[in-house]
């Protein structure tokens, strides 16, 4: 069963999320359980995610859903704007709300670390030359 699309697709805020992400060597865009995902040979960012809150699921439809390193993951989860996100969460990764105030270069710099988090080291490398 497929998952019903849970973006749209001319979403302004996805827009500068999407060219942020594809910027990265070899990046790619993929829907992914019903949301864009950015991706090498592996994940690096969703675009939307959600969190369960007393048994149901609440959305953050604006954000970016990142692999920070582990000590930044940490000052994330004290952020407002961040969130644990259902499934992922555990194994490192930070949902960060996207609003009018976003700081577009904090963004990109998230997109840059999960990048270097799951990327082929060759990417890394092509990405540290530019």
């Amino acid at each position: 069963m497929a998952h019903p699309v849970m973006f749209d697709d001319a979403d302004p805020v996805l827009e500068r999320v999407r060219r942020l992400a594809l910027a990265l060597p070899g990046a790619g865009e993929k829907v992914s359980h019903g949301r864009p995902a950015f991706f090498t040979t592996k994940v690096f960012a969703y675009y939307g995610g959600s969190v369960k809150v007393d048994g149901e699921y609440v959305q953050h439809p604006h954000c970016v859903v990142v692999k920070p390193e582990p000590s930044e993951r940490e000052a994330l989860t004290q952020d407002d704007r961040c969130y644990v996100p259902a499934y992922l969460g555990a194994s490192g990764w930070i949902g960060v709300d996207l609003t009018d105030d976003t700081d577009w270069s904090e963004v990109a710099e998230l997109l840059d670390d999960s990048y270097r988090q799951t990327a082929p080291a060759r990417l890394v490398a092509e990405l540290d030359r530019r």
